[in-house]
This record gives C-alpha cells, structure tokens and sequence, in this order.
C-alpha cells in the first residue's frame, strides 16, 4: 500500500499491519478468507486517506473511529474475523458494485455524438438496475453469449472446405497411409461455442488393425494416469515389424502420439500449398507453426471483413475403439511420448444433453453462459470449459430443478460450488474422479478468481458485464 508522504505519525504502522496480514490471509483463512480481508483492507485505506486529506473537518474524528472499529477487527483471530468482518465487507462491496453499475450504464447510453437529456439517462440506468438476475441472464444469453446462425454456418462451412483440402492432399501424397473420413467436431459443431466463432477442430481418424494394436487404459500403464492411455504393438511374433504402416511409428513397443503429429506437422502443416488453398477458399490460410499444436489461422481476404477475428483451425489426430476416443496431444501429455489423451469431452456432452432431454433443462445453456462470463473476464480466463462442465455435472446429481425459471438460482449456486472448489484446490473429474481439473492453476490465479467470484456473491451483475 502506497501512503502519501503527509500522513501523521502512525498511519506506517498500520500500513505494516496490513501488509503482513495480506501476506498470510491465504494461508490462514484460504481463499474466502482472503477475499474478505483483502475487501476490507480496501475500505480501511480509503477511510485513511479521507481522514487525512479533511484534517480540518470536524467529522475527521468519528471517521477515523469508524476506521479504527473496522481495522479492530483485522486483529481478531482468523475464526472471528471470516465471522464478524462479512458486514463490513458486504457494505463496502455493495456500495462499489452499485456505482460500477451506474457508470456502466451510463456509458452503454448512446455515442456522445447523441446525448440525451438527463432525465431520460438517469431513466434507462433505473431499467437496467431494476432487472432481476432472471432478466439479467438472459439478456446476457441474447447479447453477449450466443452466437449469430449465419457466423456459425460461415464458420462450419469454411473448417469443412479446409477439411476437403487436407484430406485430397493426404490421399494425393500418402495413398498408403490408412485414415479415416475427417469430420468436423468440438463445440463448434455442438452448439456450445460462445461470443464468437473463432475456433473449430478437424478429428483425423487413425485406423489400425485390431489385431495387432491394443489399447491400454491409464490405470494399466506405468504412468498410472487415468487419462495417459498407451497403444501397444501385439503379436510381434507372428506379424512381424512392417506389417502395419503405423509401425513405423513405433517407440519402445509403442505408438508415439509424439511422432505421429511431428509426421502430420511435416506432412501437411510444412508442404502443403497454402497460397494456392487460400486462393481457391477466397481467404488467407497460413500454419501456426513453433508449438507443439498442428494449427491453421484463417483470414478473410475482402477488406470489408479485415477486421473480424480471425478462426483458427485444429488437426487432432484421434484413435476411436468402442465409446473410447484417444487423442495426440503432446501438450497435454508431456513429457511422455507415447502417451495418448483419454478425450473426456464427448462422454460430457452427451451425458449434459441426456439430462437435459429427460427434464427439458437448462445445464447446456447455463454451461454456455459461465464460459462466456470466464472468456470475457481477465481473472477468470484461465477456466477452461472441462471444469465448468464438470461443475454443472456433479451438481446436477444433488439438484433437480434445471427448469429455464430457476436459471438464476443455479447461476449463484454454481459460483458458490467453484469457490468451495477454488478454495479446496480441487475439481474432480465426474467420469474420471482420480483427475483434479484445476491442477494447472497457478496460486496467484487461484487467488484471483476466488477474490472476483466472492465479490460476485453479493452482486452477480459484475460478472455480466
């Protein structure tokens, strides 16, 4: 905390407090706690500076006694301080979000180039305030979440002509190479893309002959990793090396998910005529090269829409057996080579829309409505769709109420779960329980989201912004 070189003699002491009790607030109360300090922390410093810039005001004492009642409670034990400080916090949080609020609606007006009279301003501010969080979610559905038909149809049109491209160059330049037909997949395909069309992923299907290929379960391999599987080259004694294209493959008696996408990356990503395709498409095509990820990005060329957001393209090669979907992401699966991603996504999406289709709920709907509210926040960016869906799974089993008309009660409800989450570290997977969907989150992201979701306690607004 920066305090101004004026202040009375004192004040550096409690400035030392504070910090040391920022310092430590994770590690004592966890992230709520912390939430609550660091609220209260804020109010405390804004009723500081107010005291010493009316040193002449006579209502500087009884402010300063407010501040001193306030910061009392920062020296209690952290059980009596998650209890006691909640009042303070929600006051201070209550009065910040209200004003947030009004000066957002006051600029989504109209241009200054169109102002309008006071009256009719202040007007539309008290009919944008006065919406329940029912009518507030599903103007954000309509405004900010779903995407236009005619943005997903270009979308969808335009992956499945770059899809025709790939596929005529692959059996043009490796008749041998035994593939399947490419489709279209991911939440592109499945209505569960949200503020904008800008990604699609073409699955590349890998067949292998049955009976010289085992696929091996994680709990089976020695990773142990329930979502590592491993594919085993079997039968070695009677269908030698070289029977199979895919052995050429082979590392250490394994397919290499590795070197599979390091062959599509040379294969298609480096030799491929892009200029000639983008000519063909009528837009710019051109590989992301330099990551581990085989991807296309994709720009109109007409000036006209130079300024859309660009769409970008993923290969994934995939092994299917059964309801069993494998992937090669060397990414997700690093550094194991001969790993291959356990795919989750499909068994999720079909068991959202089975629940959905047997009570005509909302949990597809709510699940596009928490990713748009995490992609259009900066604190809650790093929330991928697996654990929100995730989310909305395991809660669904305690809840049975998903009708449209208790949307927002279930919106609060899921905010509530993910601090419970956030603040354990842990989201179990509901098909994998063993996997904690937040490993990959830093501390300082987890401080982060918690802090921003606990403010959206008392106010939901804030996060439909």
């Amino acid at each position: 905390m920066n305090f101004q070189g004026s202040r009375r003699r004192g004040e550096d002491g409690v400035a030392t407090v504070i910090d040391f009790l920022l310092s430590n607030a994770r590690l004592v109360l966890g992230v709520g706690g912390a939430a609550l300090l660091g609220i209260a922390t804020l109010a405390v410093k804004r009723l500081i500076e107010r005291a010493g810039r009316a040193a002449e005001n006579e209502k500087v004492e009884q402010k300063m006694a407010e501040s001193w009642e306030e910061l009392s409670l920062v020296s209690a034990s952290p059980t009596l301080l998650r209890k006691e400080i909640e009042d303070v916090v929600m006051k201070h949080v209550s009065q910040a979000t209200k004003q947030q609020k009004a000066d957002l609606s006051q600029n989504l007006e109209v241009p200054s180039s169109e102002v309008q009279p006071k009256h009719e301003a202040k007007s539309k501010r008290s009919q944008l305030c006065a919406l329940t969080l029912q009518e507030r979610l599903q103007q954000y559905y309509s405004s900010r979440v779903v995407l236009a038909p005619q943005e997903v149809e270009k979308a969808q049109s335009l992956a499945l002509d770059i899809c025709t491209e790939i596929q005529g160059f692959l059996h043009s330049r490796h008749q041998d190479m035994p593939l399947g037909e490419m489709n279209l997949g991911g939440s592109l395909l499945d209505d569960l893309q949200v503020v904008s069309a800008d990604h699609a992923c073409l699955l590349v299907p890998l067949q292998l002959e049955p009976s010289l290929w085992r696929l091996i379960p994680g709990e089976e391999t020695l990773l142990t990793h329930p979502l590592h599987w491993m594919v085993r080259r079997i039968n070695m004694e009677y269908f030698p090396r070289g029977c199979s294209y895919w052995d050429r493959y082979l590392v250490g008696g394994y397919l290499s998910a590795e070197t599979v996408v390091n062959m599509f990356s040379k294969a298609v990503m480096e030799t491929a005529n892009w200029p000639s395709i983008s000519g063909t498409l009528d837009c710019q095509v051109r590989p992301v090269l330099g990551g581990p990820e085989l991807r296309l990005e994709i720009r109109p060329e007409s000036e006209a829409e130079s300024s859309n957001q660009p769409l970008f393209i993923s290969m994934l090669p995939i092994l299917r057996e059964g309801d069993v979907v494998l992937t090669a992401q060397p990414e997700l699966t690093s550094p194991w080579v001969n790993a291959w991603h356990l795919s989750l996504y499909p068994w999720e999406t079909r068991r959202l829309a089975q629940l959905d289709a047997g009570d005509d709920g909302c949990r597809r709907l709510m699940l596009k409505i928490l990713k748009a509210v995490c992609k259009l926040s900066p604190p809650l960016r790093p929330l991928q769709a697996a654990p929100l869906t995730n989310l909305i799974l395991h809660l669904s089993d305690s809840e049975s109420d998903w009708s449209k008309n208790s949307l927002d009660v279930r919106f609060q409800q899921c905010i509530t779960e993910l601090i419970g989450h956030l603040e354990q570290e842990a989201l179990h997977s509901y098909f994998k329980p063993a996997v904690n969907l937040l490993n990959g989150l830093s501390e300082d992201q987890v401080d982060q989201m918690g802090f921003m979701l606990y403010c959206a306690m008392s106010d939901p607004d804030i996060l439909l912004i």
